[in-house]
């Protein structure tokens, strides 16, 4: 079975999804969904217009952390959400932490500013907007490399679902050039180890077309 996803290529929720199912090795089909032209078949999937969906010839699934959830329950090889109860709980809490707070300081501010309001042709972008997506972004990375200074993974001691969620989001930022590695040694690293994964290839070799070509670091594994 092949799954059909959805998804638009900047999407952090999309690339998370998208990183899930490859660790998994789960064969799916990709399409590009411009979510915001509101197409009627689309909405017709997904009342709510966002993406990414994913389909089968059975079900038809919204919302990036219900759908991993989803595949990590059918597909539980390899266990991407830990047994143990607390550490279950920390991996809820940093996607939790990634997906709403990071997505709505950082996130959404330098890629929907940058990158997505001119793909919807939605004006300039705000300089005070991008200024405070900045500041969000050293607040955030602050918080995780405090984080793994002191443990091998966003979530505790193993990799789990919040790994994929930050490297995400992070694969987003980097792709638009505004990560300065330098300052931050322990989440390079971390980020280093993520990019190396076989999951994360494919997003290595794509660009945006109403977006420059990212940085070229953006596809080194050794950056």
């Amino acid at each position: 079975m092949t799954y059909r996803l959805y998804h638009y290529a900047l999407s952090p929720f999309c690339r998370k999804l998208r990183l899930v199912l490859s660790e998994k090795e789960i064969k799916f089909e990709l399409i590009e969904e411009k979510y915001w032209e509101k197409r009627r078949e689309f909405q017709e999937m997904n009342p709510a217009g966002t993406v990414p969906v994913l389909r089968d010839e059975n079900v038809t699934l919204s919302e990036s952390r219900a759908i991993c959830e989803y595949i990590e329950a059918l597909y539980p090889d390899p266990r991407l959400f830990p047994v143990d109860p607390l550490e279950q709980f920390e991996t809820r809490r940093m996607i939790s932490w990634i997906d709403e707070k990071l997505h709505h300081d950082v996130t959404s501010r330098l890629v929907g500013e940058r990158v997505l309001k001119r793909v919807q042709e939605r004006g300039p972008p705000v300089a005070e907007t991008i200024a405070k997506g900045r500041k969000g972004l050293q607040f955030h990375f602050t918080y995780f490399e405090h984080l793994l200074g002191r443990r091998d993974w966003i979530a505790g001691p193993r990799m789990t679902m919040a790994d994929f969620a930050a490297a995400a989001h992070i694969s987003c930022l980097d792709f638009i050039g505004d990560i300065d590695w330098r300052d931050w040694p322990f989440l390079k690293n971390w980020y280093a180890t993520m990019k190396s994964r076989p999951a994360f290839r494919p997003l290595l070799s794509e660009y945006h077309m109403k977006f420059p070509h990212p940085p070229e670091w953006y596809s080194d594994l050794d950056f």
